[in-house]
């Protein structure tokens, strides 16, 4: 009887340490470069702006956990196989900014913020945000989990051990967050066990309602060690659990004087799966700049004893909608872009259909607010994320297409774009960069032009396995006005025009 009741208690332990993640396969999924990621923020996921003025009023619905779940079939057919929540813990309402408070300023780490619970829902907060993840499962859809990395000022109230205090014991705003208050962290040598433990109720948290990894926003501002901690605290409850740093080989220095900084190399070797390449200058580069870029990534992610990988942050909730920076060429760039390189694809909510994230109402006041800020507190072109505000999307039908036939070549490509070689090819113009990917006797042609205010005429480009007589030439994507000659091509592009071709051997 003794040994039946042991080997019980043993097979039920293995039980529980199997359920914890037993299918999560997104640390395999994202190192292999094949996450499709969309930034979503539950409280607008799904909202129901039905007089459409674009800011949801107190008699229609914003968006919550349940009513999220209408569109995981719409994400699904655009090729999103994974998707990053925005923080779903409690917002603070003390020097908000926004009538809803933004979603990095939490009251605390350990609990659902109750503005994306259904109200009369039977279900507890709890509840509603696992039957969401479960329904993303059930589409074979994988969920990080937004790690907010400071505290709000209602947080300092009640928790002020938590926070670095200056001389005068005031708490630290860190750069313009003007909403939250730097969190002590400690060093490297001596981390503060009280902010360690909040933290790790956090990763508890996601875990019970069955998400498969956390982004920790501006991963740089907490020490090396912290980060070993945390992830070895996740990773003992599910080894796949996947970690994502915010944090850009191109950030030098933290936002505060009183922060420690850890840069994106050290916070890979802590145990991060991956980081934000510097993707979102493309706005800025030049061709040779983008594909130094290409060349630095994979050279340090091979640099790794374990895989790593990257995101291609061309367009983040930090950004600048494309569409409003550049036009709607930059939009259908980046999505080619996103196709052909051989690095994690992420977008953000609105972007497959063109949103200019500018409302009508931003930075007026308001009639109802639920925090101590009157106003309608924007970033202008940004996903909104201080207020109560419409369902992203935009309406522009030509990036939509672009949008769907990009992640339907990616996905029959995938092989070729993830396991192909990688050739940049000299094009002579500082604005146009051109590159191949091959694998087999397969070979896809990307050409851009970064000028998205004038064309760029008689583009030359000598292209090795272009052999007129035996490849088969496929335009993909851009206009048809391509020649070809002694394995050479020769075309002009449109401002901000990118052209993608597919060179195969004729049956």
């Amino acid at each position: 009887m003794k040994r039946f009741l042991l080997t019980t208690v043993i097979f039920s332990l293995i039980c529980l340490n199997v359920s914890a993640g037993e299918n999560n396969d997104l640390r395999t999924l994202f190192l292999n470069g094949r996450a499709g990621i969309c930034c979503i923020n539950i409280r607008t996921f799904n909202a129901n702006d039905t007089n459409g003025n674009e800011i949801i009023d107190e008699d229609e619905t914003g968006g919550n956990f349940l009513n999220a779940v209408e569109r995981l079939d719409e994400l699904r057919k655009l090729g999103i196989n994974t998707l990053h929540v925005l923080p779903v813990t409690p917002i603070g309402r003390l020097k908000a900014l926004g009538t809803a408070g933004s979603v990095y300023a939490p009251a605390n780490l350990w609990t659902i913020n109750p503005q994306l619970v259904k109200k009369d829902s039977e279900l507890t907060d709890l509840e509603q945000a696992k039957r969401f993840i479960d329904e993303c499962h059930k589409r074979n859809i994988r969920v990080i989990i937004d790690l907010p990395s400071c505290g709000s000022y209602d947080l300092f109230l009640t928790h002020p051990e938590l926070f670095i205090k200056d001389a005068r014991q005031c708490s630290i705003v860190p750069t313009d967050w003007t909403d939250v208050r730097l969190l002590d962290t400690g060093s490297n040598n001596r981390l503060n066990q009280d902010v360690l433990d909040v933290h790790k109720k956090f990763v508890d948290l996601v875990i019970k309602i069955g998400a498969d990894g956390i982004r920790a926003d501006v991963a740089t501002i907490k020490p090396y060690t912290f980060w070993q901690e945390i992830i070895k605290y996740a990773r003992s409850k599910d080894p796949q659990f996947m970690f994502l740093a915010e944090a850009s080989d191109s950030w030098r220095e933290p936002p505060s004087k009183y922060a420690v900084f850890t840069p994106y190399d050290k916070l890979l070797q802590a145990g991060f799966d991956g980081y934000y390449g510097s993707f979102f200058n493309l706005k800025e580069w030049k061709a040779q700049e983008f594909i130094d870029h290409i060349k630095f990534n994979q050279k340090l992610l091979n640099s790794y004893r374990e895989p790593k990988n990257v995101i291609m942050s061309f367009s983040t909730h930090d950004e600048v909608s494309p569409v409003v920076l550049k036009g709607e060429n930059f939009s259908n760039m980046i999505i080619w872009l996103e196709a052909t390189l051989p690095f994690n694809r992420y977008y953000i909510d609105g972007f497959p259909t063109g949103d200019t994230y500018i409302y009508p109402w931003a930075n007026t006041k308001a009639e109802k607010t639920e925090t101590d800020d009157d106003y309608y507190f924007v970033h202008r072109g940004k996903l909104d994320i201080f207020n109560f505000s419409r369902k992203p999307g935009g309406n522009n039908d030509n990036i939509l297409e672009n949008f769907k036939s990009a992640s339907k070549f990616r996905q029959e490509n995938e092989n070729l774009i993830l396991k192909g070689s990688f050739t940049p090819l000299k094009t002579d113009n500082e604005y146009v960069f051109a590159y191949t990917r091959t694998l087999n006797k397969e070979t896809v042609v990307v050409i851009g032009n970064l000028d998205f205010e004038n064309p760029q005429n008689k583009i030359t480009l000598k292209v090795p396995n272009l052999n007129k007589k035996k490849s088969f030439l496929d335009i993909v994507a851009g206009n048809d006005n391509i020649k070809t000659e002694n394995k050479k091509i020769f075309t002009d592009l449109d401002a901000g025009e990118i052209k993608v071709l597919k060179i195969s051997e004729r049956k």
